[in-house]
């Protein structure tokens, strides 16, 4: 149930602020060059901090360490190459990895004339190296590029993450270790729109910098303690319009923010008896506004009232939270488990956007005096069964999820070219629950799974639909997923997806008048509409060609969204030829068919 910006994703410890290329047609994340992924919905450990939802937690590999090799593909859509191996015999290790698509090319025919010269790619790099200097340390260095271009030649914007990760792993004892870790994350993002010969242009992004102190410590085979702090330095640059090579109206005054958060834990994974283990802890989290910046105080009416500045590198407001986490597994027997747990998280920065579809432009703010951090209190309880030797696996978890200090746009807010955005946000609060059903076949020459979420996520700002609750516009009443893999012979394997789920929570015209010839839209309650339902079928095959000791290769085959499904990007609201007003929809991607050729050697 958690918006965009409550969800953390990590890579090598590293944030990534926007985590898909092309909108969601691939995912930032190589998996040539992924080791392991964690997922946390609920019972969020106590190392974790910073997002009020969930935790994503990707590491990547480390390179082999014995002999030299290389994978890739060579596909119509995308290609790719991986090159790994020893830095020295048994000591240390390199992975180099990168990737570029090129789906405007195969895209073009399909498109409209006005997107025939389209550009629509994204290149991501990775790296990862690794040495070990003495019998009780190792150094990781990892790095990971990656950018978006999208757009014609008279508009377009691009957005990209970058991230480098230091960690030195130490060991005192056989029960005492630690990982000393040097962070860097940046996202930036922007757009243009050329016009009669002169360009307007609007960049922005957000910048942190770490560092971690993480201790394992195996007290006992019944107890196992993790703790640690970590030290964030953000630096977050507001939207800039710019015109030719001139900042554009009051651009000049959004004021660039700056702050250091700090977080302090201790948790312990204890094993009660044979049936009962805990996994229990407590994260103590502070966040410090730094200037230059200039504080400004807002009347009824959103008229300033008086400011107030603070010189370079002075704090000048502090929060503090308490947050416990609890997660308790219970076996009933050797197939089957109950698990429950509770945590509380803050979560001090937060993504401001006034578009029906999210876009890489969306605004990320700084909690502040103003600007309260979110809270949440989630729950949740599932059960746990696996059949015919692991075969087999079910579950069915629960959850509720309730959100202090929530932040939206008053009615006719905006996030564009606005110095006092502030006095523009209404704060209220926030509820999310939902059941999960979850099916999968592990085992034999058929397997797969089906997963469904009966779910809801809503909103309630006494400003904002006279104070009625209203869905959040990530608010998904069903969400379902099923994937099939069929092993035909040991050559030939082909596979099948199909994903269902009710459209966005989006608000829309319900009324329109013209003032001087120009249509002006009147806008209902909020998010009282819905994007059309989304659903797509994929289908692929593989066939290995050669598969030795020296190399490996295969070929596959591909069609994403089998039955050619418009879905709806967005929908925008104009006048056509004739001055009546219509509502136009834009969807990215239809029927994509794609061969790749894919080796190992």
């Amino acid at each position: 149930g958690g918006a965009a910006d409550q969800n953390l994703i990590l890579l090598d410890e590293a944030i990534v602020f926007n985590s898909s290329h092309l909108f969601g047609f691939f995912s930032v994340f190589n998996p040539d060059v992924i080791r392991d992924v964690k997922l946390y919905k609920g019972g969020m450990p106590a190392e974790y901090g910073g997002r009020v939802s969930s935790v994503m937690d990707v590491r990547m590999k480390n390179g082999n360490m014995k002999k030299w090799n290389a994978s890739g593909g060579v596909g119509l859509i995308s290609s790719r190459l991986t090159v790994e191996g020893p830095l020295q015999k048994d000591k240390g290790s390199i992975i180099v990895s990168g990737r570029r698509t090129y789906a405007d090319v195969l895209a073009r025919p399909f498109l409209a004339d006005n997107f025939a010269d389209l550009s629509l790619y994204f290149y991501d790099l990775n790296l990862k190296a690794n040495y070990k200097i003495g019998e009780k340390d190792r150094i990781y260095l990892s790095a990971y590029n990656g950018r978006d271009v999208f757009g014609t030649d008279n508009f377009g914007f691009d957005w990209g993450n970058t991230t480098a990760t230091l960690r030195w792993n130490h060991l005192f004892s056989d029960k005492l270790f630690s990982n000393t870790t040097f962070v860097y994350s940046d996202y930036d993002y922007g757009f243009k729109v050329q016009s009669g010969g002169n360009g307007i242009s609007l960049s922005s992004g957000i910048y942190d910098y770490s560092v971690k102190q993480d201790y394992n410590l195996y007290a006992n085979p019944k107890n196992t303690v993790k703790f640690g702090w970590q030290g964030t330095f953000h630096r977050l640059k507001p939207s800039e319009f710019t015109l030719g090579d001139s900042l554009l109206g009051d651009a000049a005054a959004l004021a660039e923010q700056k702050a250091i958060e700090g977080g302090f834990y201790i948790a312990n994974e204890q094993k009660i008896s044979d049936k009962l283990s805990l996994n229990y802890g407590v994260r103590l989290s502070t966040f410090s506004n730094v200037g230059a910046y200039t504080e400004k105080v807002y009347d009824d009416s959103d008229n300033i009232l008086s400011e107030t500045t603070y010189e370079d590198g002075e704090v000048y407001n502090t929060y503090y939270g308490l947050e416990p986490r609890i997660n308790a597994t219970y076996l009933l027997d050797k197939k089957s488990s109950i698990k429950a747990s509770y945590n509380r998280n803050y979560q001090y920065l937060h993504l401001l956007s006034n578009s029906n579809s999210g876009t890489p432009t969306d605004l990320w703010i700084a909690t502040s005096p103003l600007v309260k951090p979110q809270i949440a209190d989630q729950i949740a309880l599932g059960y746990f069964r696996n059949f015919k030797d692991n075969t087999y696996e079910l579950s069915v978890e629960g959850y509720y999820k309730d959100l202090k200090n929530q932040l939206d746009f008053e009615d006719g807010g905006s996030a564009i070219n606005n110095p006092d955005i502030e006095s523009d946000l209404v704060f209220g609060k926030g509820r999310a629950y939902g059941l999960e059903f979850y099916l999968k076949k592990k085992k034999g020459d058929f397997t797969g799974w089906i997963s469904y979420t009966l779910a809801k996520s809503e909103r309630q700002f006494d400003e904002v639909n006279s104070g009625e609750w209203f869905s959040a516009r990530q608010d998904r009443t069903h969400d379902l997923s099923i994937v099939g893999m069929y092993q035909i012979t040991p050559r030939l394997n082909v596979s099948a997806s199909f994903v269902y789920y009710t459209g966005d929570a989006v608000t829309f015209p319900t009324g329109k008048y013209f003032v001087n010839g120009a249509l002006v839209n009147l806008y209902g309650s909020r998010n009282s509409e819905r994007m059309p339902d989304y659903h797509r079928f994929d289908l692929g095959a593989t066939y290995i060609l050669k598969d030795s000791d020296k190399f490996y290769s295969d070929i596959n085959v591909s069609f994403y969204n089998v039955y050619d499904r418009k879905n709806a990007y967005s929908i925008t609201f104009d006048v056509n030829d004739a001055g009546q007003p219509q509502a136009t929809q834009l969807a990215l991607f239809g029927i994509v068919p794609s061969l790749t050729w894919n080796f190992n050697f």
